[in-house]
């Protein structure tokens, strides 16, 4: 079966599309066959990034690795009970599709609380929180005490994903991965910093994530979209992209967090 690799999180611009585009390119490049799923149904930025991507190439008259993508739509019955088994179905045959030409499956979910998001998290075989490093996308995790910032206790976010564990559990399935991903790091010690990384490790042993480093703040990640390319497509693209160190450290970013997710069958190309 493919390996799923759910990106969640119930607030927006924590760069989980940017995360899905690059991670998709390094597993594609390391002889994976990927499917990508954008469960985003009215944005659908992975999918937009997807298209820049198929658009350049056309422009470039050139050829870059491509996921097998399925598109799935919201339900338009008029019972809810009809429109979420509607929709379950249509979520599981999109699944069984991917088992049958796929080894990983991207699935980006959006940045609120829907029926497809949830059964994508029950269906993880890894969950990747993107955050951004700060107190308020902190709250997406759990609630702290203003005065001293002390966790305490888990948000409804958790609360949700701790659920999702417990139908695998119940279905017999392996545990979920669950990685939290600290992106748009400060490159400077500032006092924020050290207290979300104080509280993250904190709930960390209590809930049960990985903490991983994410991507730090760069302008690049912001420019790639459009042409729909990653910082690991550079060389081959062409196009008078250049390597600056800005890029060449941003890259190792990425090769770092494909190491640090320890996906099965997948060798980091150096």
């Amino acid at each position: 079966m493919a390996h799923l690799i759910v990106l969640g999180n119930e607030k927006g611009g924590s760069g989980k599309s940017t995360t899905s585009m690059h991670m998709f390119v390094a597993l594609a490049r390391s002889g994976q066959r990927v499917g990508a799923i954008d469960l985003d149904l009215r944005q659908r930025s992975f999918f937009r990034y997807l298209e820049n991507r198929a658009a350049y190439m056309q422009r470039r008259a050139i050829n870059l690795v491509m996921p097998h993508q399925i598109r799935l739509e919201a339900s338009k019955l008029d019972s809810v009970a009809a429109a979420k088994a509607e929709e379950e179905e249509r979520f599981a045959e999109a699944l069984n599709e991917m088992d049958r030409t796929c080894d990983f499956v991207i699935i980006d979910c959006p940045g609120a609380h829907t029926r497809y998001s949830q059964m994508a998290h029950a269906a993880a075989d890894t969950l990747i929180t993107p955050m951004n490093d700060s107190l308020v996308d902190f709250d997406l995790l759990a609630r702290v005490d203003p005065a001293d910032g002390r966790v305490l206790g888990p948000s409804i976010y958790s609360e949700m994903v701790w659920k999702s564990r417990q139908l695998r559990a119940r279905a017999g399935l392996t545990p979920v991965d669950w990685v939290v991903l600290r992106n748009r790091v400060s490159m400077l010690e500032a006092k924020n910093k050290r207290r979300v990384g104080s509280a993250m490790e904190d709930l960390s042993k209590r809930i049960g994530f990985r903490i991983v480093p994410g991507f730090s703040e760069r302008v690049v990640f912001r420019e790639l979209f459009l042409s729909g390319l990653t910082l690991l497509d550079l060389k081959e693209a062409g196009g008078g992209q250049g390597l600056s160190m800005s890029k060449i450290a941003a890259r190792q970013e990425v090769r770092e967090l494909m190491r640090a997710l320890n996906l099965p069958g997948v060798t980091v190309i150096a």
